[in-house]
């Protein structure tokens, strides 16, 4: 074979590091952009943050550096916390994509309390306290005291105290085991009165037959008591016509059993658990303006960056004069350029958020206008193809990014849903459509619960096309449970 040159000309995408960065930026949520921020600010002494009542900075334009200029907010846009009268200390919190509302100030303290007190005290401090104050020997005490150990989160003694044992007769193999059996179960019983009641429990029905024993004794309380201790998988399968043959009762006491049942706790040690409580910080606030919804940057979320004026003068000094600064100079020169990408970037990634936003809002104007049931339709393509951005931009958007309106917070993921079709020929969103199945189960009639295919018949009455099977897929979705198990008495 002859080798030969020949000269080829072809074009290739490069990913240009300014490009890469524009991506990944997209993508981070805020609270993972202020992380990649804080990092950018440790390495590079030319960016810096602009504090709050410092209003110069350079503004970045083209490849050169203009005079500090005020980066304040301009008075005409409205701040987050005059779109809906909130103190500017205050946070917005809520999991997405649920539907949360602005958390109302005269509701605040007894939930910020509650939190206070969990996060102050476990539940082995809190029942440790109480066995200081209890009259026992030191060999019981110890006893309780390594039950408590045992407990899980919920409260409950999770390991059989034949295992319990074990692990006691490893650490004293001289000792009688069936003695140190009895001392296990009577500290389990001086553990089972402390409170919270139903402490200790090794079942969810022996922890909701602790709580009961605790009450005055009425005939309420003892046929909860027997149907908690001897039929509650029949009360949990809400058989009622079995239940009350079997104990010979009227609807009207097995009812008032049933709620007293109900108002048990069957997590008591729940409540001293750490709250895992997670803050969203929405990208975007909308508001309705005259006839139509408009959507603003939250200023609170979006980082304010600016060269650092020193390092900036010293390198505009050494170009002005035309001499050169060595390594050192070449590396802020290199500095400089990165900063000013980032800064460009972190622009470009809230602009983009802003059109996305307001694209969406757009399309979804009955739902700010009327909830849920008015949810449209919508795909990534469809508003990829009205901005001129590909899909995966859109994707990359839409996820952990949250906009706040006056109907909750919501990832801009919230918004997209596949659809189904009507007989008009037409295509219901499925966020509608779980919306009103919510409606009708709320509506419902107790005694007569509505089955999936009811449910199916009512909708497709109404034009929309669903199947059974469908409608049990998003019921299982809203966590609402099965006909059987909604019927009451």
């Amino acid at each position: 074979m002859k080798q030969t040159l020949q000269l080829k000309l072809s074009q290739h995408l490069a990913l240009t590091p300014q490009l890469q960065q524009s991506i990944r930026l997209l993508q981070l949520s805020t609270l993972e952009l202020n992380q990649e921020i804080e990092q950018f600010l440790t390495d590079n002494p030319l960016l810096e943050r602009v504090e709050p009542n410092d209003g110069a900075a350079y503004i970045v334009a083209g490849d050169t550096l203009s005079a500090p200029q005020s980066v304040a907010d301009d008075p005409a846009t409205p701040s987050y916390d005059e779109a809906y009268n909130i103190p500017s200390d205050s946070n917005w919190s809520g999991d997405a994509p649920a539907n949360h509302s602005p958390r109302d100030s005269n509701d605040g303290d007894d939930s910020d309390y509650a939190d206070i007190q969990a996060a102050a005290i476990s539940l082995r401090d809190h029942l440790g306290a109480q066995l200081g104050f209890t009259p026992l020997s030191e060999r019981d005490r110890s006893m309780v005291n390594f039950l408590i150990e045992a407990l899980d989160e919920d409260g409950y003694l999770a390991q059989d105290l034949e295992e319990l044992l074990d692990l006691l007769a490893d650490e004293n193999p001289e000792a009688d085991r069936e003695q140190l059996l009895e001392e296990l179960h009577i500290a389990l019983r001086h553990l089972q009165n402390f409170d919270p009641p139903g402490i200790g429990a090794r079942t969810p029905q022996e922890c909701l037959g602790l709580q009961l024993e605790n009450l005055l004794a009425s005939p309420v309380r003892d046929l909860a008591m027997i149907l908690v201790r001897q039929h509650l998988e029949l009360l949990a399968s809400r058989d009622f016509v079995k239940l009350k043959k079997i104990l010979q009762c009227d609807d009207a006491e097995l009812r008032c059993a049933h709620s007293l049942i109900c108002s048990l706790n069957p997590r008591p040690g729940a409540q001293y658990s750490p709250s895992d409580t997670r803050y969203i910080i929405p990208d975007v606030v909308v508001r309705k303006l005259r006839n139509g919804w408009t959507v603003n940057l939250n200023q609170d979320a979006m980082p304010r960056l600016r060269i650092n004026r020193l390092y900036a003068d010293i390198l505009q000094r050494s170009r002005g004069s035309g001499g050169a600064a060595g390594s050192n100079g070449a590396g802020l020169s290199s500095q400089l350029q990165e900063a000013k990408w980032l800064i460009k970037n972190v622009q470009q990634r809230f602009d983009t958020i802003l059109r996305v936003s307001q694209a969406i809002v757009d399309r979804q104007r009955q739902f700010f206008e009327h909830g849920e049931v008015a949810m449209r339709p919508l795909t990534l393509r469809e508003i990829a193809e009205t901005l001129g951005l590909h899909e995966s931009t859109i994707s990359r958007v839409t996820t952990q990014k949250f906009m706040a309106s006056p109907r909750g917070i919501f990832e801009l993921k919230y918004f997209f849903g596949s659809h189904v079709a009507t007989e008009a020929g037409g295509a219901a969103s499925s966020t509608a459509i779980r919306a009103l199945i919510k409606q009708l189960v709320s509506a419902e009639d107790g005694h007569k619960p509505l089955s999936d295919a009811k449910i199916a018949e009512i909708l497709g009455q109404q034009g929309i096309v669903v199947a059974r099977r469908t409608i049990a897929k998003y019921r299982e979705g809203l966590n609402i449970p099965p006909v059987n198990l909604r019927k009451s008495l």
